[in-house]
């Protein structure tokens, strides 16, 4: 299955949003597909054996609307070219690549001109092809780009255009009822038709400005696929041919049709709802700062040692084996490992830690990060879309554009929404001239119901809270996945943290070392020697201990793992078992001759493992790991929530209730296999409970994607950050907190969002259609109600944005 996202234009609505929507998911072949309208975005899983990218874009186009590319055009001076079919050779190289949308080389004057998808390709790979193929690739500085004008910039444009031409129509139509009088030439009571025309002189250039609201209404119409522009196109045109019939009158003398002019409405109705259009594009820029924040953190050039020269490149140059130079006070460029000296490096902009951390020989460091003191040489090890800069934006844009569960109502109610108000338009409208009213009023209403209805601000409602929720959460080094992820992290009752590495430092160390025959040095080399090899934290605090000691470690005949319980070795001759109780009960191990010193140093909080020597107890060495000192904290703030909280482990009861002792713990679920983790949320799950899963191992991750919601830490493994449905960057319990209060914080504001779109609607709809009025109320002007419908999608949009100001 693959996943692909496509940029959607020509959408107006959440009506256009659904009719691509429901096109794609007809395709065969297509898994799944939802659209985020406040992102314009379309994901897509899909089988590629059944369906290409490009039948995909064919389907969006033939519902009508358009896939936007972030298509760029470079042209690149191609050097060791020698004749024409290397021209050819370098055409099909780069022609061949992904995202490359066509490709030409003009030998004469060594230029090659390309046109990319920035989304799917960067510089540094048409630059590896190029070189792979023998020739050498440079950037120049005249690079020709095909720039999108700015659509905000384009709406601000267009409404001020309106402005210039509305405010004149106005003071013509309406000067007089403030006592301002017209030119004679004008003045309806002198020149009737003068009067007439020149308002349709001012309303023409208005409707020709924002002709997309007639091209793309008026074609939706046609397709039986309504939208937003619809109900504008029909009501404007509605009350600009009524006007002209009324100038048809004018002209045959029937002057009473001059004080029943609707051009102003028509005029006023488009400026009106370019400005919403226009607020509503600024405010979603603005859901997306987080993004282009993270984005704004990498370097743009870097310094890199090829054939022992330093030399300045651009950063899509970087390729991986790169030895890059770093100074005190630069940004790293790329994902790397240090080969040469120590340095400190903040990652705050990353991880939130807002402490510096020491690197040094072997150590990985990110780009983006910036080098505080020392100058350092490392390795590129992960360039353009793989360095975790790039995952991060990507993680965030994925969450930004999914939907959650709680969306579901609006999508379906704006699938509906259109072609239902375009009914109660009708319907209203005949049912006033039945009841006597006259034509003109019965336009009125028409007009009034068409103009007020707003499912742009049912289709926003989810959709940019998500946005601002989930770029929130990431700028405080909390991903949060998706808007399902976000939605159901409120509903949390009960949190599982695993223990070591979690709620413990996981760097645990050895504290006390029992004998019984053997010497306290000779049991830790057997000890030592036997971990070795081992990659257990526990292991690796012996291994430390003796080789602070200076003791000299010895070969191993033979070695075996038992998952869960310990280790089984062979060293001179001797069979070494290294492990915890369970181990010894397993191997028929008497225990007793120590068992009163393990339980105390158990109750300490200290985990004993016993080593036996030829089926022997000779020694139990403890090893302590220590509580993080934002674990307590963590804890309580959950109970203040009135949260459960549950602790998960492999180690003993004994230990496990010391550490659950020092943290309040209520739940303690202690000797736990790695493979039984999962089980445990599952019991939890089975009571009722909506579990969240707190860990950062390879055996966590069964737990972490078991549970209702995953919380990895960051600083965990690969597996168990790719299982999870929230990462925590910097590895601090309390995000967990700030994740959870996020997500309350997210879902509040779609309620009131949603809560907004439908009440606005349910009230406005009706007063459009005169309920009012028939209780001697008044009767609603289409100017206002299209200042109303432009005011509810913007408030939506403000409300959302309040989630900026949201503080952990």
């Amino acid at each position: 299955m693959n996943k692909k996202n496509f940029r959607i234009e020509g959408m107006t609505c959440s009506a256009c949003a659904n009719r691509v929507e429901r096109t794609i998911k007809k395709l065969d072949g297509v898994e799944g597909a939802n659209v985020n309208f406040a992102t314009e975005t379309l994901n897509v899983e899909f089988d590629e054996n059944k369906l290409t990218n490009q039948n995909i874009e064919e389907a969006v186009i033939k519902a009508g609307y358009g896939v936007k590319k972030n298509l760029k055009t470079y042209t690149f001076k191609v050097e060791g070219m020698t004749c024409s079919a290397c021209a050819n050779r370098v055409e099909r190289v780069t022609e061949k690549l992904e995202g490359v949308e066509n490709s030409s080389v003009n030998f004469a004057t060594e230029k090659l001109t390309i046109s990319i998808n920035e989304d799917e390709i960067a510089y540094g790979q048409i630059k590896q092809v190029v070189d792979k193929a023998g020739y050498k690739l440079i950037k120049e500085d005249n690079n020709k780009k095909i720039k999108e004008q700015d659509a905000s910039h384009q709406l601000l444009i267009r409404f001020i255009i309106s402005v210039i031409l509305t405010i004149p129509l106005l003071i013509i139509t309406m000067g007089h009822m403030i006592g301002m009088n017209l030119l004679s030439i004008i003045d309806p009571m002198f020149n009737p038709l003068n009067f007439a025309l020149i308002q349709v002189a001012l309303t023409l250039p208005v409707m020709l400005v924002g002709y997309k609201f007639y091209k793309v209404g008026l074609k939706n119409l046609f397709k039986l696929s309504p939208n937003m522009d619809s109900l504008i196109a029909i009501g404007t045109l509605s009350a600009f041919l009524y006007g002209m019939f009324a100038i048809f009158k004018i002209n045959k003398g029937n002057h009473e049709y001059t004080m029943h002019l609707y051009f102003e409405s028509a005029a006023v109705i488009l400026t009106l709802i370019t400005l919403g259009k226009y607020l509503e594009a600024v405010s979603k820029g603005k859901t997306s700062q987080a993004i282009k924040a993270l984005m704004g953190l990498a370097p743009k050039t870097a310094t890199v040692v090829r054939n022992e020269k330093e030399i300045v490149i651009s950063v899509e140059e970087v390729i991986i084996g790169d030895i890059i130079l770093v100074k005190p006070g630069e940004k790293l460029p790329v994902d790397g490992e240090v080969i040469e000296g120590n340095t400190a490096i903040d990652e705050s902009m990353l991880t939130g830690e807002s402490i510096p951390i020491e690197k040094g020989i072997g150590d990985n460091v990110i780009g983006a990060s910036i080098n505080k003191t020392g100058f350092i040489k490392y390795k590129a090890t992960k360039i353009g879309k793989d360095t975790a800069l790039a995952q991060i934006v990507k993680l965030v844009e994925d969450a930004q554009g999914s939907k959650a569960p709680i969306a579901k109502i609006a999508d379906v109610i704006s699938a509906y929404f259109v072609p239902i108000v375009i009914g109660l338009a009708i319907i209203s409208s005949l049912a006033w001239l039945i009841a006597g009213e006259t034509p003109i009023f019965a336009l009125t209403i028409f007009i009034s119901v068409l103009v007020i209805a707003c499912p742009c601000a049912l289709g926003l409602a989810t959709p940019t809270a998500i946005m601002v929720g989930t770029g929130k959460g990431a700028e405080n080094g909390v991903l949060i996945k998706g808007g399902e992820a976000l939605e159901t992290t409120y509903k949390l009752n009960t949190i599982i943290f695993d223990k070591t590495g979690t709620i413990t430092e996981g760097k645990p160390k050895v504290t006390d070392i029992l004998v019984n025959n053997f010497n306290e040095e000779e049991i830790l080399i057997l000890a030592a020697s036997a971990e070795k090899g081992s990659e257990h934290p526990l292991g690796e605090a012996i291994v430390k201990e003796a080789e602070e000691r200076g003791l000299t470690l010895k070969t191993l005949d033979s070695f075996n793992a038992i998952p869960g319980h310990g280790i089984e070795v062979r060293i001179d001759e001797k069979d070494v078992f290294l492990g915890n109780r369970k181990l010894m009960i397993e191997k028929n191990i008497d225990i007793s001759v120590l068992q009163e010193k393990s339980n105390i140093l158990a109750n300490e909080g200290k985990t004993p493992m016993y080593i036996a020597i030829d089926s022997k107890l000779e020694g139990i060495i403890a090893v302590a790991d220590t509580v993080k000192p934002s674990s307590k904290k963590a804890i309580e703030a959950l109970h203040k929530m009135g949260m459960k909280v549950a602790m998960i482990t492999g180690d003993n009861k004994n230990t496990a209730q010391s550490i659950a002792k020092q943290v309040g713990i209520d739940i303690i679920l202690a000797e736990v296999l790695p493979e039984d983790k999962a089980n445990e949320v599952s019991k939890l799950q089975a009571n009722g409970d909506k579990v969240g899963m707190v860990g950062d191992g390879i055996n966590d991750a069964p737990a972490l994607a078991k549970a209702d919601i995953g919380i990895a830490i960051g600083s965990g493994t690969d597996v168990a950050i790719e299982s999870a449905d929230i990462v925590l960057m910097k590895s601090d319990l309390i995000d967990v907190i700030s994740a959870i209060k996020l997500s309350k914080e997210t879902i509040k504001n779609i309620k009131q969002n949603l809560g907004w779109a439908f009440g606005y609607n349910i009230l406005g709809i009706p007063v459009a259609m005169g309920i009012l009025h028939i209780f001697g109320g008044p009767l609603l002007n289409p100017m206002i109600a299209a200042a109303a419908m432009s005011f509810s999608s913007v408030s939506v949009l403000l409300n959302a944005l309040r989630l900026r100001r949201f503080k952990v």
